[in-house]
């Protein structure tokens, strides 16, 4: 979608993107342009605004609580992890941010993408001279650590339901089809587009496919900057160096690039434009990754082995100088802290003091080391987040989405086995069972409460897992502003209807009919709508208390201990209840499950035990039937009662997934 040429590209001339006003000054545009004899054009699609990324000082404390053993208090610690620092990082550049495990490499990440959790921090951060706006969100990509993607989604579903959720509305379907394509060509998965992604128990594709699907589903949007937390994590070293020629390319391209890395190889090490080294949240290098081995051996630090560059100073981050020799000054640091017996200062600890101090002294950060350009500011963004695509075409993606990776975990040969099983051995025990005597009767009725309890306990069990497994892929969706956090909701809820109707469907085709329940046609519909119905009100339940505990083990303890209290007071195993229990059983849905199945089948008018003494008895006066009044007009009330729990467990549901922390 090209803009009509223009004769010339006129001083702070105004060319509006759609979302994206650029103001162009001449000799040259700002953007990726095509230039023809005194014109200049500009393709949406391959727009790439240039940021520049400044950081001054950044600090950043975190608090957590610590308890005390013998007086069962706790107290309110801050630690800062962060200490003022400084770095800046241009288009075309790749930045690497490199040091040991717990040196703050993640946490200034998620600072510079604007993604972090906590407000305990301080110093500067500017892209283009501005600071971070949530309309940022559209110009930044960001892949995290672990690959989270769908398991059963192939590449070419994965990066096709991406490109529908966050190429703009503008574009038709068929072109951001088009454009997924395009990039899983340009990433070199055409050959494995229609595998599977596969997971711990399932086989799919490999590490580095995996992590090139996740790069691909970011550079979908032709962000400008790109922040990647350990792409390199966990992969050989010929596939690391693959990911690294490909951030390299889209760094030519002129985004730019900041990437956190824990070891890289020398290769790798030679091939980043800009490196900064931390150690426990001190800089101690910054600059250009050829430089740091001269800058070290400035200041005395040289390796006395033939070794790759980046475990050097790996090894200087840690503390650790076995294999290296080292200057005077930091041999009386070392004696020093040897020799002071009440501080106890470890080695390692004093040589990172050695390098704070020297990084601080001699080349601590000079603001103008990454200048942005004069027309850096003119770039304009929107001062406030749009969404790519309505709630309903948003809606309409994430349920197809959800119904194709989700069939295969709802009708799994393991799960239909369950069932069929069930139902058939619950025929087997009431084969043929009738209402004909009070002995009778109770055995059906039993039957019944099964049923309903069976459908009670199944689903919740089901929906318990849905957002505590969801949850990493919900916060990475939703801090990239994919998809609004209703539009999610609503498909999640809605699109998993037709699936929780097919089994118990084939669950009730079997059982009730071997069983000899009411065999009329609308006993039977009614029975079916009436399980339905339970079920979608304890997938509800499920949800919400997954949502509230967003933990497995206690999401499961939890629903275990209100099923039990719920299944004891349902009017089945006793009648009699105490008045300080009694009324658990109205917030029950298994009581008013039990109760509908029961109306579904009797009526007041019916009788047993004909061939008694006493005459025909109506099913009504039955002492089964003790906490249920077939006297009733029908049964509305418990139609109406699991009604309003089915909408009100998931509006509890969403409300408490609105208040995670990921549900921004």
């Amino acid at each position: 979608m090209a803009l009509p040429p223009r004769q010339s590209c006129v001083d702070h001339e105004e060319i509006s993107l759609g979302e994206i006003k650029i103001k162009t000054k001449d000799p040259a545009c700002m953007c990726e342009v095509e230039v023809a004899p005194q014109h200049c054009s500009v393709d949406i699609k391959s727009v790439v605004i240039p940021i520049y990324l400044k950081f001054v000082d950044v600090r950043c404390s975190i608090r957590f609580k610590t308890s005390t053993l013998c007086r069962g208090s706790s107290n309110i610690v801050g630690k800062e992890i962060l200490h003022g620092v400084s770095g800046a990082v241009g288009p075309g550049q790749i930045l690497a941010m490199m040091g040991p495990s717990g040196s703050g490499k993640t946490t200034l990440l998620s600072l510079l993408a604007g993604r972090s959790q906590t407000n305990l921090h301080s110093g500067s951060i500017t892209y283009n001279d501005m600071g971070y706006t949530k309309a940022l969100k559209r110009r930044m990509g960001f892949v995290t650590q672990d690959d989270v993607l769908f398991m059963h989604l192939t590449v070419k579903e994965t990066l096709r339901y991406a490109a529908l959720l966050r190429l703009p509305k503008k574009l038709s379907r068929q072109e951001k089809i088009q454009r997924a394509d395009s990039i899983i060509l340009e990433l070199g998965l055409d050959k494995c587009k229609d595998t599977i992604i596969g997971g711990p128990f399932e086989r799919g594709v490999s590490g580095g496919e995996r992590k090139r699907v996740c790069i691909g589903q970011e550079i979908l949007i032709d962000p400008s900057i790109i922040f990647l937390d350990e792409p390199t994590s966990g992969l050989d070293s010929t596939t690391a160096l693959r990911i690294l020629q490909l951030l390299h390319g889209l760094a030519q391209a002129g985004r730019t690039v900041i990437t956190t890395i824990h070891q890289p190889s020398s290769r790798l090490y030679h091939m980043f434009d800009n490196l900064l080294l931390l150690s426990n949240g001190h800089a101690i290098f910054f600059g250009r990754g050829q430089d740091a081995l001269p800058y070290f051996s400035s200041i005395g630090l040289n390796a006395s082995l033939l070794m790759n560059p980046a475990d050097f100073l790996l090894d200087l981050a840690n503390g650790n100088i076995s294999d290296t020799s080292i200057p005077p000054e930091l041999e009386i640091k070392l004696i020093q802290s040897k020799g002071d017996s009440k501080v106890g200062k470890p080695p390692e600890l004093a040589v990172q003091e050695y390098l704070v101090e020297c990084f601080s002294s001699e080349v601590a950060f000079r603001d103008s080391s990454v200048d942005s350009p004069p027309h850096a500011k003119d770039v304009i963004l929107p001062p406030r987040r749009e969404w790519s695509i309505g709630w309903w075409q948003q809606f309409l993606v994430l349920m197809s989405r959800g119904f194709k990776e989700r069939r295969h975990e709802y009708l799994s040969w393991l799960r239909v086995f369950q069932v069929l099983v069930s139902a058939v051995v619950a025929g087997l025990v009431w084969l043929h069972s009738s209402a004909d005597s009070e002995k009778h009767l109770q055995d059906q009725v039993g039957l019944i409460f099964f049923i309903s309890i069976y459908w009670a306990y199944f689903p919740i069990f089901v929906a318990i897992y849905t957002f505590p497994q969801e949850r990493a892929m919900i916060a990475k969706e939703r801090a990239s502003d994919m998809y609004r956090l209703s539009s999610y909701f609503m498909s999640r809820t809605l699109g998993d209807l037709p699936l929780n109707l097919v089994l118990p469907l084939v669950f009730l085709l079997i059982t009730y009919f071997m069983a000899h329940l009411k065999l009329t046609v609308g006993a039977f519909l009614l029975t079916v709508l009436s399980l339905f119905l339970i079920v979608i009100a304890a997938e509800g339940l499920g949800l919400f208390i997954g949502a509230v505990m967003m933990d497995t083990k206690h999401a499961t303890t939890l629903a275990s201990i209100l099923l039990l209290i719920f299944m004891l007071t349902g009017g089945f195993f006793t009648h009699g209840l105490a008045s300080f229990v009694k009324w658990i059983k109205y917030v029950s849905y298994t009581f008013y499950a039990f109760r509908l199945l029961i109306k579904v089948q009797y009526s007041r008018s019916q009788v047993y035990d004909c061939l008694s003494a006493t005459g025909c008895k109506s099913i009504a006066s039955a002492r089964v039937m003790a906490d249920v009044d077939l006297n009733e007009a029908g049964p509305m009330e418990d139609v109406f009662a699991l009604l309003l729990m089915v909408v009100g467990y998931r509006i509890l549901a969403y409300v408490a997934l609105k208040r995670m922390n990921t549900a921004r």
